[in-house]
């Protein structure tokens, strides 16, 4: 009886007569959001999760992961994960259940020692909530930036078709272990596709040469000897010369160049094909 006596007053709080407790909700949030999310939206958004939260609250339910709550989870899944994607902050969020709160506060000052202690209870579940909320933004917001991630690692990774039988693999930045496996990758695939037996690393933009990177480049290159492929390395610069030498690095048996256009000199020298200098005015 206890419950259910529990129960109502929850309910009672969400279901004033005479109050639209839903429509200020709204209003109070779409304060917050500054026209970026309209009323409408807000409104379908906070109309089914006040609607899923009193019934789960009529069911005797205060554990914001037990099975009663189910729905209310899902709802405020789906809302953090569209504010995420919008570009929300997790405050901005956040508020979209915490806004729920403070239209609930005239019960303090006007509600009956019964009224006053349901909205205790129900701060409490609307606190575990709005961490429900939060969690499930940063876990979007994660999934985001690694998506991103990816998309830029294989937009930074391109390789690019020079004559036929020729291939090039431009890199900028920094080569690191899963970055080296893209370049690998791609490497491959387009050896395969283009049937190319020529292929030139350029590390022009690679700001520094370690052993580390020395290790991912020489993996990537016995990955394409091993399809058939002779490898060149080019924009080998003088400041990289000599950390290599430094370091001890031996890149025995890999050709390297000082460009890329010295690599593709040799590139199409070794696929056959003879260039022949024009004299100035010589069509």
């Amino acid at each position: 009886m206890a419950e259910q006596g529990t129960a109502v007053e929850l309910v009672g709080l969400l279901s004033v007569e005479g109050r639209d407790v839903a429509g200020e909700w709204v209003q109070q949030v779409a304060g917050t959001l500054k026209g970026r999310v309209s009323v409408a939206e807000l409104s379908r958004e906070l109309g089914e999760l006040h609607e899923a939260l009193v019934q789960a609250l009529g069911q005797g339910a205060v554990d914001v992961h037990g099975e009663q709550m189910s729905e209310v989870r899902a709802l405020l899944t789906e809302l953090s994960r569209n504010r995420a994607r919008q570009g929300f902050s997790p405050t901005e969020t956040a508020v979209g259940v915490f806004a729920l709160k403070q239209v609930l506060e005239p019960v303090l000052q006007d509600g009956t020692a019964e009224e006053i202690r349901a909205f205790g209870r129900l701060s409490r579940v609307l606190d575990g909530l709005g961490l429900f909320t939060i969690e499930t933004y940063t876990q979007t917001r994660e999934e985001l930036i690694s998506a991103q991630a990816e998309q830029l690692m294989e937009l930074s990774t391109p390789v690019v078709r020079l004559w036929d039988g020729v291939i090039a693999v431009p890199l900028v930045g920094t080569l690191d272990s899963a970055r080296t496996q893209v370049v690998m990758e791609k490497l491959l695939q387009a050896l395969v596709e283009t049937g190319s037996e020529q292929a030139i690393i350029d590390i022009t933009g690679v700001p520094a040469v370690d052993t580390q990177v020395a290790q991912h480049l020489l993996k990537t290159i016995v990955a394409a000897r091993l399809m058939g492929a002779e490898c060149t390395v080019s924009g080998i610069r003088p400041q990289i010369a000599q950390t290599i030498v430094a370091l001890g690095i031996e890149f025995d048996g890999i050709v390297t160049k000082a460009s890329l256009a010295d690599a593709l000199k040799l590139a199409l020298r070794k696929s056959g094909v003879e260039m022949v200098a024009r004299k100035a005015g010589q069509l």
